[in-house]
């Protein structure tokens, strides 16, 4: 007589979940989301030290000169709008930050802000510097990859 199997046996069943549980493991460990996020978020602050420079560079071009608080050989200084602590975090202000909101509004609608440290303007975790050759460099002061850096 032949009997009738419907059905899996507990051994099976634990060989399928292994073999799933493995799957999501290299899945998962292969995708890294932890890397894909911070990607994504330099590649922000990448954007961000670009639309700075543009900024600057049309109000050049605009006004024949640098906006107010930039000069030449300038030393690094941080963006933002608060008038004291601004050495904290590395960014290259001595005190105060630099304010480039009023005179960069005709062409930001505000200055862009770090994507995971900045909770307002007032330190926007991105630094301008000067060059003789009036080359500006815009940085990104906590990028969690390599060093953000955009000049023109």
């Amino acid at each position: 007589m032949k009997s009738a199997r419907k059905g899996f046996t507990l051994i099976e069943l634990l060989v399928v979940i292994g073999i799933l549980a493995v799957l999501a493991v290299v899945v998962f460990a292969a995708l890294n989301p932890a890397g894909r996020l911070a990607d994504a978020r330099d590649t922000r602050r990448w954007s961000d030290a670009n639309t700075i420079l543009t900024a600057i560079h049309e109000y050049l071009v605009d006004n024949e000169g640098y906006p107010t608080g930039v000069t030449t050989s300038m030393a690094q200084t941080q963006l933002g709008s608060a008038l004291t602590g601004c050495a904290d975090d590395g960014c290259g202000a001595v005190d105060a930050c630099l304010d480039l909101s009023t005179p960069l509004a005709a062409y930001l609608k505000s200055v862009p802000v770090d994507p995971s440290l900045a909770v307002d303007a007032t330190e926007t975790h991105y630094s301008i510097e000067t060059t003789a050759a009036g080359i500006v460099t815009i940085t990104a002061c906590d990028a969690e990859g390599s060093v953000i850096t955009v000049s023109r």
